[in-house]
């Protein structure tokens, strides 16, 4: 009986070693992967918290030209949809205009696509009866761009999925590492008491100041 007992803790300090070592090896793999992304976070943080006292001077272009006569043909006879491709590679060539194969806004003799992007913005109108052509681009500079990279604003589907993973990957990292304090906590007296403080110090500031 002693020894089936023996054998069974054995084997149950065998199971716990090694679900203990797969978690570790979570905790690390999940903060190696957080890494970039937490430092990036955390940075844009302070500048967001700050935007008011961060002064940003935003640089714009302009451009107005006129469509020839065969561009100006592959609007006709369009009333959704993105520009006709043609105008979006002449665009590029010429004007090192990038246009995005979204749908515009088509209505009666006017064409107006806008263009938000992250740190900046852009919009593009034609006047489908003349030709002419009005282009404008604004960039706040790389502190807006890294704030809108934080807010998701205007990034695009797979920014998006990389917040969402990278927000998974930061829980599995925070859990593990709560597991790991509880394995060790014995070892640290001090640690329940610092975890006691990272949670009643927001909630202090949150019901004192925030309102």
């Amino acid at each position: 009986m002693t020894r089936y007992f023996s054998a069974r803790l054995s084997a149950f300090g065998t199971v716990l070693g090694t679900a203990f070592g797969s978690l570790r090896q979570w905790h690390w793999i999940s903060s190696a992967l957080c890494l970039v992304g937490m430092i990036l976070f955390a940075v844009t943080g302070i500048t967001l918290n700050h935007a008011a006292d961060i002064k940003a001077e935003p640089v714009t272009v302009t451009l107005e030209t006129e469509l020839s006569a065969t561009l100006l043909k592959t609007l006709s006879g369009r009333s959704d949809g993105p520009l006709p491709l043609a105008l979006r590679q002449w665009l590029r060539q010429e004007h090192n205009i990038s246009v995005p194969s979204t749908a515009a806004e088509w209505q009666g003799d006017e064409v107006y696509l806008g263009m938000p992007r992250p740190g900046g913005d852009a919009w593009l109108s034609i006047e489908t009866d003349s030709g002419v052509l009005l282009y404008e681009r604004t960039e706040r500079g790389w502190i807006s761009y890294l704030n809108d990279l934080h807010k998701g604003r205007n990034t695009g589907l797979l920014w998006s999925w990389f917040i969402d993973i990278f927000s998974l990957l930061c829980l599995i990292f925070s859990l593990s590492g709560l597991w790991l304090l509880m394995r060790y906590a014995r070892q640290r007296p001090s640690t329940w008491p610092v975890v006691a403080l990272g949670v009643v110090i927001p909630l202090l500031i949150i019901i004192l100041s925030v309102h």
